[in-house]
């Protein structure tokens, strides 16, 4: 039986402009539930990502019923936890901790979420040959989200070869041979002049990093584009790709529907995601108009 209060966190590195804690306390308060949603940042705290363990050891006897857990902590935090669930364990990657039964139990929301927004804003879109800008944590996440769609080839443009390259073999060994691969942004205008949609997931961007990840004249009506970036909802890849005719897609709904799969893994209880849709983008341009 559900319960009608809830205590959880969210674990990570400069995260105080984090918009989580008001997701959810807003949905909470929809439902009639006392929520308290807690930021427990290790700038703060003084203290490096190797303490997450003890940061979760700690949130688990304080009563917390579950941990978000962000940048830098991801991969950190697996080795801390009872259990994970089948994504995040062919992710790699945690940003969801359920305690269960003194037992903590990691899951993967980036992965669902990127992938119902992709699902409700792009429905139609091709998916034969799909290029990403960004092999980092978040990336990850979406290329997983993007194959799991149904996507062809994913190659992975990264300007760490390495990184593209671990990221595409372990794409391969989930997916099966020949789903993915990796590039240098030098391959770009190739890559992208044959593509159905691209996949940005740098913080190229973002507040503190305005601007284009990539010259804009290798943006061409035939392109899909999949924004991460939700800081501005309006990014100029989006502004720019939109002017030109591309169909678009913000990174608000990836922010929304993975905070919605972990309010239902926190509490068992169903989210509104169109509400929480409407909150995004009133909380994302409060934001940018300060």
């Amino acid at each position: 039986m559900a319960k009608d209060s809830y205590l959880v966190g969210l674990i990570g590195s400069g995260i105080g402009p984090s918009l989580s804690p008001a997701l959810h306390e807003r949905e909470a308060d929809r439902q009639g539930v006392r929520y308290v949603y807690r930021l427990i940042d290790i700038d703060a705290l003084g203290v490096g990502p190797e303490a997450v363990g003890d940061l979760v050891r700690a949130a688990r006897d304080l009563g917390f019923d579950g941990l978000n857990i962000t940048h830098p902590c991801k991969q950190l935090v697996i080795g801390h936890l009872d259990e994970l669930a089948p994504g995040a364990e062919a992710l790699g990657a945690v940003n969801t901790v359920v305690f269960e039964g003194g037992r903590a139990i990691g899951h993967n929301t980036d992965v669902t979420g990127f992938a119902a927004s992709f699902a409700r804003g792009l429905p139609d879109a091709p998916l034969e040959r799909v290029v990403q800008l960004g092999a980092g944590g978040a990336g990850a996440a979406v290329a997983h989200a993007t194959l799991t769609l149904g996507a062809g080839q994913v190659t992975v443009v990264d300007a760490m070869p390495d990184r593209a390259a671990d990221l595409a073999a372990s794409l391969n060994r989930h997916f099966g041979e020949g789903r993915a691969a990796a590039a240098t942004p030098d391959a770009l205008p190739a890559l992208l002049a044959r593509a159905d949609g691209l996949v940005h997931a740098t913080p190229t961007g973002m507040a503190a990093h305005p601007g284009l990840p990539f010259p804009a004249e290798l943006l061409h009506p035939g392109l899909w584009i999949a924004e991460v970036v939700y800081r501005p909802l309006e990014t100029a890849l989006l502004s720019t790709a939109r002017a030109l005719g591309c169909a678009t897609l913000d990174g608000g709904g990836m922010a929304v529907f993975q905070a919605a799969d972990a309010f239902r893994l926190f509490t068992g209880r169903e989210p509104d995601s169109a509400w929480m849709l409407r909150d995004i983008a009133e909380l994302a341009g409060a934001v940018a108009a300060k």
